[in-house]
């Protein structure tokens, strides 16, 4: 094999010009398929070798196919082969592949060669101004290749030719598909343009319809009239629910004869689709009536009557409830079927909020209407103040608050969320992770604190197949996990020294080694933590590390205790009452001032969990539409209720100096000396309730809504021991 050009001239000869310019004169009027055929050719007879062709890469890299080729004096059928094994492949790879001779014996895995017969080969790439590889130009011969420049002279001429049709091909390919994608995007767009100038036009329409009618027959007419000029519909029924939750009442409809009123004529709500539309807040559109014979047949009965063919059903929905229906009819099958969708949910909206004016106009002195709009005014006016919709609170330090979050959210800075237990800790990182640029990927929450000792960091950063006894399968960690994302770790004081180190070369590097594994895993996660524990106080014990407290103390963001913002205690309360009245079912419309007052006077040491959970257990307890909170609903700290409802100075337990627990008067709420102290008492009592037991139904950190671990884990900060269990003196 030669790389190159044998010696004998560097211009070409006469012969091979005349022969360059046959091969112009043949294909001068040619493209394509039938210029490349005319090629091939003449290649072969100008060179006088037994077969040529063109090929062209076949969708891959390592096969290709033949775009024209010539043997034995005629054109044959194209074909497609691999490259391995052939000297094709060679040429591909390098300027020229030239064989003058036993091609057949350097290639003996090439068939082909053996099926033509080929003792030589000249082919050389085809290659585009970029660069690019597009295919090769190749001639094989029964005989061997003559040793004179003008066979590789004339040879080159060819392929300088080959080349410059099958870039201009691709050139030509690459713009008629441009030239498709654009028609294609123009027609979508005008069709867009003009479908949505209707959707419009309809809209307006309905719009001015609905604007300014409070009564629920001028609103109607407006409708009916507005619809029958912009849809295909003979038919518009009116359904709103009434007193009878079975059933729904045919307010009014519109036909041939005009408006016509039937307010008190009921249907019921089982086997009609305007039934199932009210159930399921969605619309329902049936082309033709056969289609709802078997699964609606009071429907069908009804449509039939009309002597109707084509129904829609949109439920009417305004700010979340489902007012009522609206039902179009057409004689002709399928055509409300050929309205947009989109265009029936935006007329229903529009209609249903007339609808709803409507309503509330009529019932305007109803007290359960306007609880609603009081507490409607009241979202709206929190969701003006923040965005946020599952933090409650409208108080100058919970605004603080959200106004950090929204400064460090869109960053991928660590955040540090510093607060007492039951403060809402969770819902800030929460807040963070959903106004960031991570919102699309997970947010993994890890209880720190919840994981014993000996598996914190296989949970954190996974652990390989035989790490240790009982890795029977390869474990993906938390961090891993989160990667994309954000992790948010929960009760970071409570990490063990050890792990420590490992989470801080996560901070710096962005890499982790799963345990029993010596090969790093790169991540790329934003890390938020959070602790209701002193940390400096912790380094300063040896019980954490300062390089990781400033590694997570980038952007601290410290939580206030739910006294430090009483004035949204009142927000709370509502929003909690909601969702359990909601949850059990129960009809309790509001909270008596009494209540509110003990509520909001209350320095609650638990915090916002502590009164969700005092909410929780007034509206269980509750019988009449007014929450009430009788004494022995009223929260404790560290005294029983008992001692509460009686008034006296009971004893109590406490703990004594040497942390085991004695007895002790009770002490007002306002004499507490420190938080610290009423949570000692808190957990202390809770204990003295249990036994001492900690763990299952009936232990202290069922009652107390705490992790076994994290029970434990105070009660060592806190220096309490367990009680030991109280003997029957009798």
């Amino acid at each position: 094999m030669s790389s190159e050009w044998p010696a004998g001239g560097s211009r070409a000869a006469p012969q091979a010009v005349a022969t360059f310019h046959s091969l112009v004169a043949a294909t001068a009027d040619k493209v394509g398929e039938e210029f490349f055929r005319q090629l091939v050719k003449h290649v072969a007879l100008a060179l006088d070798v037994s077969h040529a062709f063109v090929a062209e890469f076949a969708g891959s890299p390592t096969r290709v196919r033949t775009i024209a080729l010539w043997g034995h004096g005629a054109w044959l059928d194209n074909i497609e082969y691999e490259l391995a094994g052939t000297p094709c492949e060679e040429v591909l790879q390098g300027p020229l592949c030239l064989y003058r001779d036993g091609v057949q014996t350097r290639f003996p895995r090439d068939t082909l060669l053996v099926e033509m017969g080929a003792r030589s080969y000249l082919g050389v790439p085809l290659r585009a101004a970029s660069g690019e590889t597009l295919g090769h130009l190749a001639v094989i011969d029964v005989e061997p290749t003559p040793e004179e420049p003008r066979f590789q002279d004339v040879f080159q001429l060819f392929a300088d030719r080959a080349r410059v049709e099958l870039e201009r091909l691709r050139a030509d390919v690459a713009l008629q598909e441009v030239s498709r994608d654009l028609r294609f995007q123009l027609e979508r767009t005008t069709q867009d343009l003009q479908l949505a100038r209707g959707q419009l036009t309809a809209l307006v329409e309905i719009q001015r319809a609905v604007a300014g009618h409070l009564e629920r027959s001028a609103l109607f007419m407006a409708v009916a009239d507005a619809l029958q000029g912009v849809i295909p519909v003979e038919r518009v029924i009116l359904l709103l629910p009434g007193n009878d939750l079975m059933a729904l009442t045919v307010y009014a409809a519109s036909g041939k004869t005009g408006i016509q009123f039937f307010e008190g004529e009921t249907i019921p709500r089982a086997g009609t689709i305007a039934g199932w539309v009210v159930e399921h807040g969605r619309p329902f559109v049936a082309a033709r009536a056969d289609d709802v014979r078997d699964r609606f047949p009071v429907s069908y009965a009804r449509i039939r009557q009309e002597g109707m063919d084509s129904v829609a059903i949109v439920p009417l929905l305004a700010e979340g409830r489902c007012v009522g229906a609206l039902a179009l009819m057409a004689h002709a099958a399928g055509a409300l079927a050929a309205v947009p969708e989109s265009l029936l949910e935006q007329i229903a909206a529009a209609v249903a909020v007339a609808v709803d004016h409507c309503v509330a106009y009529e019932e305007l002195q109803s007290l359960r209407d306007r609880l609603a709009r009081e507490n409607v005014y009241l979202q709206e006016e929190i969701r003006r103040e923040h965005p946020f919709e599952e933090l409650v609170g409208s108080s100058p330090a919970l605004l603080a608050i959200l106004r950090q979050v929204e400064q460090v959210a869109p960053t991928d800075t660590s955040v540090l969320i510093l607060g007492e237990t039951g403060t809402g800790k969770e819902l800030i990182a929460r807040a963070l992770h959903n106004r960031s640029t991570r919102r699309d990927r997970p947010l993994v929450k890890v209880n720190c604190a919840a994981i014993s000792a000996g598996l914190v960091e296989s949970e954190l950063f996974g652990h390989v197949k035989g790490a240790f006894t009982g890795a029977l399968d390869r474990r993906v960690g938390r961090f891993e996990l989160a990667d994309g994302g954000t992790i948010f770790l929960d009760e970071i004081g409570e990490l063990p020294l050890e792990t420590q180190v490992k989470l801080l070369r996560v901070l710096q590097e962005q890499e982790f080694e799963p345990v029993g594994s010596s090969k790093s895993v790169r991540v790329n996660v934003r890390v938020i933590a959070a602790t209701n524990r002193d940390l400096p106080e912790a380094i300063r014990a040896g019980r954490f590390r300062t390089d990781l407290f400033y590694r997570l103390n980038v952007f601290p963001i410290d939580v206030p205790p739910l006294r430090a913002r009483r004035s949204d205690i009142p927000q709370l309360v509502t929003f909690f009452l909601a969702g359990f009245v909601k949850k059990f079912g129960k009809r309790i419309s509001s909270v008596s001032p009494e209540t509110m007052e003990r509520l909001t006077s209350y320095a609650w040491p638990g915090n916002i969990r502590e009164l969700q959970n005092i909410v929780e257990r007034a509206v269980v307890l509750c019988e009449g539409p007014i929450l009430e909170l009788d004494q022995d609903l009223a929260p404790v700290t560290g005294t029983t209720q008992s001692a509460l409802q009686a008034g006296d100075a009971a004893e109590t337990r406490a703990p004594a100096d040497d942390g085991s627990v004695a007895s002790r008067s009770h002490e007002p709420l306002s004499e507490l000396p420190t938080l610290e102290e009423a949570e000692r008492r808190h957990i202390v009592a809770a204990l003295e309730r249990t036994g001492g037991v900690i763990h299952g139904p009936r232990g202290a950190a069922r009652i107390l809504d705490l992790h076994p671990n994290t029970l434990r884990s105070r009660m060592d900060r806190l220096g309490i021991r367990v009680p030991r269990p109280r003997h029957d003196p009798s």
